[in-house]
């Protein structure tokens, strides 16, 4: 598996994603406000991957703070927090790994500040290992629904490089590889910032598995044709009812699957699911600069100046077009996913299983 985000000598080291597939290049962030550029500027992408990346990014503020005490050692971190929260509005787990954070620190409010500094390494490293074995349970629940001789549909990246490790989409294609399954892939370019054209076509090929890809506008041409028999993606935030935040384009998808009778998966991390938002109509939608849509990679004018330009990065997919959810407590039906907040829930009687 690439490897997207580690720490290394006392940085925060991340694949430059923007510049794949062409080159394979690190950067080495040695303050947190590099990080959230780095964030902010897609060099790292993906709910679990960003989420790391705040953590690693808290951690290394950490230590250079001067405080004598932990009360003023948490204050001088707040900025911190907020300047990592400013970074992406949609991705519900930039907020779930400063919180993490937060109420790791107030557990071991009793240690020195010398202490906590390490303690929040340790912490970062923590966060990155957890989402390696999550994305793996992700992959052995979802694996089920991968058939042999299936073509597989999805859209933007959530792979590798969208987390820790074998990614959230990609996971259940990655086991079903390992338990012998033979099936392809076709990757959605996804426009404007070609994330599947990028990152996905790339990760699957460095995988070995056949993966063939497509425009955004093919995608139902080829479902009318009956050559897709699924459909896994990733997400961003969940919510309470199972509408679900992802890429823009993502609805679309949805909605032609729902319309050729195609299975519509999405791979998601618990702490990408907000239980405190009730539907999609309240997740925050991020904006994007226009020039991702007016030039290529920054430089390649596409269309004419002074245009007017609409540029969501994202949108919300209602639960009624998701066929199940992939967390790694297992597959549930959307309108069960509120379930699982719930104290002494028999989780096992609401899983899918094929």
């Amino acid at each position: 598996m690439v490897r997207t985000i580690e720490w290394v000598d006392g940085k925060v080291r991340m694949l430059d994603q923007s510049r794949l597939p062409v080159d394979v290049a690190y950067i080495d962030c040695s303050d947190y406000l590099k990080v959230a550029e780095g964030i902010q500027k897609l060099w790292i992408r993906g709910a679990p991957a960003i989420g790391i990346a705040t953590a690693m990014g808290i951690a290394l503020a950490a230590q250079d703070i001067a405080a004598a005490g932990y009360d003023e050692f948490t204050k001088k971190i707040e900025p911190v927090y907020a300047a990592l929260l400013a970074t992406r509005p949609t991705a519900v787990n930039i907020r779930w790994a400063v919180d993490r954070v937060r109420r790791f620190l107030a557990q071991h409010r009793e240690e020195g500040v010398p202490r906590l500094k390490q303690m929040l390494v340790e912490e970062g490293q923590r966060v990155l290992d957890e989402d390696i074995r999550i994305n793996r349970a992700i992959g052995e629940w979802g694996a089920q629904f991968i058939r042999d001789g299936d073509t597989v549909l999805t859209h933007c990246n959530a792979g590798s490089l969208a987390t820790g490790g074998y990614g959230t989409a990609t996971a259940p294609m990655l086991v079903a590889r390992e338990q012998g399954r033979r099936f392809s892939v076709i990757a959605d370019e996804t426009r404007p910032v070609l994330q599947g054209a990028r990152l996905t076509a790339w990760e699957l090929m460095q995988e070995g598995i056949p993966v063939t890809l497509i425009t955004d506008n093919t995608a139902g041409a080829l479902m009318k044709r009956g050559e897709i028999n699924l459909a896994i993606v990733g997400t961003d935030r969940t919510v309470l009812n199972g509408d679900v935040a992802n890429k823009i384009g993502t609805y679309t998808v949805a909605v032609l699957c729902r319309e050729h009778g195609i299975p519509f998966y999405v791979a998601a991390p618990m702490s990408s699911i907000d239980f405190s938002i009730p539907t999609g109509d309240q997740i925050p939608i991020e904006e994007r600069p226009a020039e991702e849509v007016t030039h290529v990679f920054g430089t390649c004018r596409i269309a004419p100046e002074g245009v007017k330009v609409r540029n969501l990065a994202f949108d919300v997919t209602p639960a009624r077009y998701v066929t199940a959810i992939i967390t790694e407590k297992g597959a549930f039906r959307p309108d069960d996913l509120k379930r699982l907040s719930e104290p002494g829930v028999n989780i096992d009687a609401l899983r899918i299983r094929l």
